[in-house]
């Protein structure tokens, strides 16, 4: 039985990659495609604190609101830390909305 489902699984890889080829060749593959969006850029700690004071909340709400710490929060209006991608994420959304960090 291992046999079989070792061949199966090498036949499904070959297959895979036959149309993985043939899509990057411009040929039409019935293929799911996922575009995976750039990662967040940095954000200044200036930005930062101006996005806090947008919502009018201190480091610690505004900490609470990204569910990390106040700490966190106070390391990166100084700039001796930067937001991880998680952060960094809610961080942009709310450059362009930042009432939706109330929301959510």
């Amino acid at each position: 039985m291992a046999k079989k489902i070792k061949g199966s699984i090498f036949n499904d890889m070959k297959e895979a990659l036959h149309d993985a080829a043939a899509y990057e060749r411009g040929e039409v593959v019935n293929l799911r495609v996922t575009r995976v969006p750039p990662p967040p850029r940095q954000i200044s700690p200036r930005e930062i604190r101006r996005i806090r004071q947008a919502l009018n909340a201190s480091q610690p709400l505004f900490a609470s609101y990204l569910n990390v710490s106040p700490n966190a929060v106070r390391s990166w209006e100084q700039g001796t830390r930067r937001p991880r991608q998680a952060a960094l994420k809610l961080l942009t959304i709310a450059r362009k909305n930042p009432k939706a960090l109330l929301v959510a």
